[in-house]
């Protein structure tokens, strides 16, 4: 078994086991393999009861015994998933990953997401250990295959990593800390083109605890994280290597819940990094993977695994992961500190909001106008030039484009678009047409108009927009329909749902930054009134919710970020979590909607858009209203949460999900492939 170190407490799932005696496993499994058939039960049992040191000595008593490998035998009885699993259980750790290694080297192409997640991971001792288990396994020079089967920059990362030399010493200077910041700043966001070798030489070399605090700093002095950096200035499996790096860098085990989950998610299960990742971390971290998946993912990891697999090879793996968490919403201590360093990042992160959608060069309004007109004119329409100018012009130039149209021909562009066009792509185009105030008031009118209302989309909008878009959709409201919105909203809903929306509509929500003192006070409201505070107030209950609906509708965002982690300090569990489990309803998924919108607005919006996408059916409602209105705000940023989260591009899911003219018009607004 791995040995923690010293002081540090064991957190591997497999322990070893008491009273061993590698003789009578090695009789156990022969038996288990006599004859026709095997007791598959027993073998996983076994194994999956034993640590990788007991392992080994069972290997011995066997061959001892039998004169057989055991291991050969173990392949002769089982077949498929199971086998592998089982089989690499049977092997040290460091030839288990020599193993992984060379067969991702093998054959046509390669496997670059098995060699990023192995060396990226690895301790400077696991991975000499592995370059000696290849030698031995092999015979070969692990860092000349690489050489081999790999080029460039993402070539060179990996014979670093390979090297095993990263510092160790958790002494810190502070000015090298600035200085490496400095460096990678200069390396990237200041330099035309980008110096790799510099993001090579840090980031492959320095001590987790100074890169730690260099990522701190670089935070502080250009406003984002190096992740978004890296994104921006690398490309390929190199980018893809260096960010799995700096995942490692800030937490391994964050890093194994989040592989875990991509490889259980959707459909199909991607079988090899599922056995990989359970094997390699079932004696190191398995339980800090455990709580970190439940804190991210609102599930257990047990949960899911017998949810995406089946039949002894699900048995083995619920056994390695060693057993089901509590319901989501509570924290381990140290998921908690995950949970609240989450916060942290949210709080000082200054991320730059980008669009897809920028004013056109050489912007002329009079040839577009003739060129939309000739586009409408006579037998037919030509959508592709219709497309190709709308989405393409900034909000501020299709105004332009509207006036001169009006002046040029006597005619109103929206009217004869709208004649002209159908469908979603009709709604697209129109809706890219009105100034976004009056995009919006047209939504929440929409949302309430005719039997039934769409609670979803008037929760998105008003959950969503700052105080001046609030205040501005209020003006166009007034404007269009002749009723404030207030009123329209008290008229269409009731109860707590009413008195939210009602809050967020007057657009007085505070600006300002935190206020520790008055941060701790709300957080005990919120606690007292989600029934998980140790002391309650002597307020009633009715005026804890007024007060608790005032603190999410009218706190400043940085001031609420401040009130999580309060809260999550106080009660040692996530308020969006304890939301979701206390609450019900429109209520529910209103706050849910506020807390998400403060923690990561463009991630809230790719969550939306995946959503409106995924399973039978496309929900072109929330798809359009979404592209039209954060195409000139933060659509770029919901890009990059959108590929983060599902692993896969907002415009691949699009490209699959949509088809024609509205494909073609939303891929235009999404503004590219990541």
């Amino acid at each position: 078994m791995a040995k923690p170190a010293q002081g540090a407490k064991y957190r591997g799932s497999i322990h070893d086991f008491p009273d061993f005696d590698p003789g009578q496993d090695a009789e156990a499994l022969y038996n288990a393999m006599k004859g026709f058939g095997s007791d598959k039960e027993a073998i996983l049992e076994l194994i999956t009861s034993r640590s990788n040191r007991q392992r080994q000595e069972i290997c011995q008593s066997y061959k001892s015994l039998y004169g057989k490998d055991l291991i050969a035998d173990l392949k002769y009885e089982l077949t498929g998933k199971f086998e592998r699993l089982i089989v690499n259980l049977m092997r040290p750790l460091a030839y288990c990953d020599a193993k992984e290694i060379k067969d991702a080297l093998a054959g046509i192409g390669t496997d670059e997401k098995c060699l990023i997640e192995i060396l990226a991971s690895r301790t400077n001792e696991q991975m000499h250990q592995l370059v000696a288990a290849y030698k031995d396994a092999y015979e070969r020079d692990l860092e000349a295959d690489i050489i081999g089967d790999t080029s460039g920059h993402f070539q060179k990362m990996l014979v670093v990593l390979l090297q095993g030399t990263r510092e160790e010493d958790d002494v810190v200077s502070e000015d090298l800390v600035q200085q490496d910041a400095q460096d990678l700043y200069e390396a990237g966001e200041l330099k035309w083109g980008t110096d790799e070798a510099q993001f090579i030489y840090i980031l492959g070399n320095r001590s987790k605890q100074h890169l730690r605090l260099v990522f701190d700093e670089y935070l502080k002095t250009t406003g984002k994280p190096i992740e978004a950096s890296i994104r921006g200035e690398l490309s390929g499996d190199f980018e893809k290597l260096m960010l799995a790096v700096v995942k490692c860098i800030r937490s391994t085990p964050e890093y194994f819940a989040e592989r875990l989950f991509k490889a259980m998610k959707g459909l199909g299960t991607r079988d090899n990094s599922l056995i990989r990742i359970m094997v390699s971390r079932s004696e190191l971290d398995m339980l800090d993977i455990r709580e970190i998946f439940r804190t991210k993912y609102e599930k257990s990891l047990y949960s899911m695994i017998k949810n995406d697999t089946s039949g002894e090879y699900k048995k083995a793996l619920l056994k390695l992961c060693g057993g089901d968490d509590d319901a989501a919403g509570q924290f381990f201590p140290e998921a908690a500190q995950v949970a609240y360093q989450m916060w942290e990042l949210s709080a000082v992160a200054r991320v730059e909001l980008n669009g897809t959608v920028r004013p056109a060069n050489d912007f002329n309004p009079d040839a577009d106008a003739k060129a939309l007109r000739k586009a409408m004119k006579g037998i037919g329409t030509d959508e592709d030039t219709i497309i190709d100018i709308i989405t393409h012009r900034s909000n501020a130039q299709r105004q332009q484009i509207r006036q001169t149209f009006k002046s040029h021909f006597g005619r109103d562009l929206m009217a004869d678009l709208k004649s002209e066009l159908s469908g979603d792509l009709a709604r697209l185009i129109l809706g890219l047409m009105l100034p976004p105030d009056h995009y919006d008031a047209k939504q929440l009118k929409k949302a309430m108009e005719g039997a039934g209302t769409d609670e979803k989309a008037l929760i998105e909008i008003l959950a969503t927009r700052t105080n001046a878009e609030i205040r501005a959709i209020n003006e166009a409201y007034k404007e269009d329909y002749h009723k404030s919105l207030e009123d329209a909203l008290s008229s269409d809903t009731s109860g707590h749902f009413k008195r939210i929306l009602v809050s967020l509509a007057t657009g007085n929500r505070e600006e300002g930054g935190e206020d520790r003192d008055r941060a701790r006070e709300d957080a005990q409201v919120a606690a007292e009134i989600l029934e998980i505070a140790d002391t309650s107030s002597s307020g009633d209950k009715t005026s804890l919710e007024t007060r608790f609906m005032m603190i999410l509708c009218t706190r400043s965002y940085p001031h609420l970020r401040r009130v999580f982690q309060e809260f999550i300090k106080m009660t040692n569990y996530d308020v969006e979590h304890v939301i979701k489990k206390e609450m019900s309803g429109d209520v529910k998924d209103a706050f849910v909607a506020i807390v998400q919108s403060v923690k990561n607005k463009p991630l809230f919006f790719a969550d939306k858009l995946y959503k409106s996408m995924k399973g039978a059916g496309t929900d072109e409602k929330t798809l359009t209203r979404i592209m039209v209105s954060r195409s000139e705000i933060d659509l770029l940023n919901i890009r990059r949460e959108f590929i983060e989260k599902y692993d896969k591009s907002l415009h691949h899911v699009i490209e699959g999900d949509t088809s024609g003219d509205f494909m073609k018009a939303l891929l235009a607004l999404c503004g590219g492939e990541d």
